[in-house]
């Protein structure tokens, strides 16, 4: 752990400053503070380094989350692709364009959400249905059963 304390990286260096820090028996908040980081921070280290030893802890993992859990499931995708091809002002809103943070406004107050979530999850939920969202949309639909051949392409 000394030799950490010379060392050019950065997560090396720091994760000994706290392991030896513990090991003088100074608590995790002090630690935190000197060391600059979050007291859970502090704690994680402390206790991979008693579960796994010193290699374990002075390698750099992924900090990806394990399971990404969607706010989004695929029949609320639906209805919100549903939604989006009717006019924001049916939902009350007073503009007739649809943007990433109108969308998730909108679907949480009609239910499709759980909760409110960001503009990045709706974009996220979109391209899992095959939709590109680049800029604010506004989808042009007819009730003619003939709109999209007469159209050249189906709409989104």
């Amino acid at each position: 752990m000394e030799e950490g304390l010379h060392s050019s990286d950065a997560l090396i260096l720091r994760r000994c400053q706290i392991l030896l820090a513990s090991a003088r028996g100074v608590w995790a908040p002090c630690i935190a503070t000197t060391v600059g980081c979050h007291e859970q921070t502090v704690r994680n280290v402390i206790r991979v380094f008693e579960r796994d030893g010193l290699d374990a802890c002075l390698t750099r993992r992924t900090s990806r989350p394990h399971t990404l859990h969607a706010k989004v499931d695929a029949a609320a995708a639906e209805h919100l692709r549903a939604m989006l091809h009717q006019s924001p002002r049916t939902f009350g809103r007073p503009t007739s364009l649809w943007t990433l943070d109108l969308a998730a406004e909108v679907s949480f107050a009609e239910g499709i959400t759980a909760e409110r979530v960001s503009d990045e999850t709706i974009r996220y939920a979109l391209r899992r249905l095959g939709v590109r969202w680049k800029r604010a949309k506004h989808w042009i639909t007819s009730p003619d059963p003939a709109y999209a051949r007469k159209k050249g392409r189906a709409t989104v």
